[in-house]
């Protein structure tokens, strides 16, 4: 029976401790949090009849693992996906006012958001010939060379600025956005790609007579996205350990032992250790075990960002609020990154006769905002929400929440970077690491890294037992 140790209770530690139950029954599995509760990010908050989310607002089913996870748990008819006629929706907020994004092709020749001769770059990517680089791309670089510098400054930055919160110029592309980069190795275009790997999940429907599903879908619950998290912690053999303070990992003196160090005489030992907390976390519990390691991991970026939950009189509300939200790229360098209209995407969000909004203030070049005090990022977020959206009432509630470390920033030279660390840390056999500072960013990739590392972990644990 596997002493297993996992440090780290967010999404990534949960679904890992999950899924290894399910590959190694006979496992002894203890999950280590230092939080008071599991979830990290990933949390529901309720106040004065308003219920937001303190970090994802969603996850899409671009991937199947987060869905498939929730299925597992027996969540399913739980699920609820966002107002689809709200997604279709979305805007920029450009040249002091909401501009709508294109849905269509006849959209996009009606937008005002390119010049003709920047929507005739953004059409020729399908024409253009592939020449992709020798060195990394930044996702900017990647995006003016296919599709022209409008589309880069536009599209790509607002694409950025919502998943990543980050600059597209830093960015890196394979990192962050592997699929497209394969997409146009493949199919020489992107947008070509796209459209052929459409057409084929419509032949697959049909051919097992189902409907075609577009994909990217938004889900969450009724109660919010705590449901997972409180599933998982109620589902793992071993309630959670709330409240610990890990300090360091050591061997242990037996052979292939590990020992975890907790505050004061606390202490666990594993055969296997996995570090699923945050880069800059796992980077002080490695110090004294392998400096070089340690250093690398810390050398990935964190960006700064405040979510601001905002309710509002629904009388009180000008905007109709019929879509997803609006972002304003980065490189307009606005108090306000983006707004989700969070009771037009899913029910039971705001009270009767009230609205939810969430609003994402910092990000990497405005980092200096999450040392405003509460009342000047309030004012601040006001005064961008009466600009955009003509709202000149006080909310009658409202919730402000920092994270000083929020997003992890796949910067120029990050696959290089995880493939030094995964490299460092086989040397330590029984060490695994996680979590979204490696392969993804977002849920779906914290609940598919849960998946592949369940399963090395099974296999390492079956070759220790031969």
């Amino acid at each position: 029976m596997p002493r297993i140790v996992i440090v780290g209770g967010g999404i990534s530690g949960l679904a890992l401790a999950y899924r290894l139950q399910q590959a190694l029954p006979a496992a002894d599995i203890t999950l280590l949090e230092r939080r008071s509760r599991p979830g990290g990010t990933i949390w529901t908050e309720e106040r004065d009849g308003f219920r937001y989310e303190i970090g994802p607002n969603g996850f899409l089913d671009s991937k199947a693992t987060t869905v498939s996870l929730c299925r597992d748990l027996g969540l399913a008819e739980q699920l609820i996906h966002a107002d689809e006629a709200a997604c279709r929706n979305r805007f920029l907020f450009l040249d002091g006012k909401l501009q709508a994004l294109p849905g269509s092709v006849l959209a996009f020749v009606r937008s005002p958001l390119l010049s003709w001769r920047g929507k005739l770059a953004f059409l020729m990517e399908r024409l253009r010939r592939s020449r992709a680089p020798v060195r990394e791309e930044s996702i900017d670089a990647f995006a003016r060379r296919r599709a022209g510098r409008e589309a880069a400054e536009i599209f790509a930055d607002a694409l950025v600025t919502g998943i990543h919160a980050g600059d597209p110029a830093l960015l890196s592309m394979g990192a962050a956005f592997p699929r497209l980069v394969a997409l146009e190795k493949e199919y020489g275009s992107v947008i070509k790609g796209l459209d052929r790997s459409a057409r084929q999940r419509r032949r697959e429907a049909a051919a097992q007579g189902k409907p075609y599903q577009r994909p990217g879908r938004m889900w969450a619950f009724r109660r919010g996205l705590r449901v997972l998290i409180e599933e998982l912690a109620s589902k793992l053999r071993k309630p959670p350990v709330l409240g610990v303070s890990v300090r360091r990992l050591a061997r242990a003196l037996t052979d292939h032992a590990w020992l975890v160090h907790g505050e004061g005489h606390d202490h666990w030992s594993a055969e296997i250790v996995v570090l699923a907390a945050p880069a800059f976390e796992q980077a002080t519990l490695l110090a004294d075990l392998d400096a070089v390691l340690a250093e690398h991991i810390a050398g990935i970026a964190y960006n700064r960002v405040a979510v601001l939950a905002l309710g509002y009189r629904k009388a009180d509300m000008p905007h109709a609020l019929n879509g997803f939200g609006y972002i304003a790229p980065q490189r307009t360098r606005r108090d306000v990154l983006g707004v989700q209209w969070c009771s037009s995407l899913f029910p039971e969000r705001a009270p009767d006769g009230c609205v939810l909004l969430r609003a994402m203030c910092g990000g990497w070049n405005r980092a200096d905002m999450l040392d405003w005090p509460d009342d000047r990022l309030l004012a601040a977020v006001r005064d961008e929400l009466r600009a955009a959206m003509d709202i000149s009432a006080a909310p009658v509630f409202h919730s402000i929440i920092r994270w000083d470390r929020a997003i992890p920033q796949y910067h120029l030279g990050h696959l290089e970077k995880v493939a030094a660390i995964e490299q460092r840390a086989a040397a330590h056999p029984g060490l695994f690491l996680t979590g979204n500072a490696y392969h993804g960013v977002a849920m779906n990739d914290c609940t598919e890294q849960a998946e592949l590392l369940a399963a090395r972990i099974a296999l390492f644990a079956g070759a220790r037992r031969a």
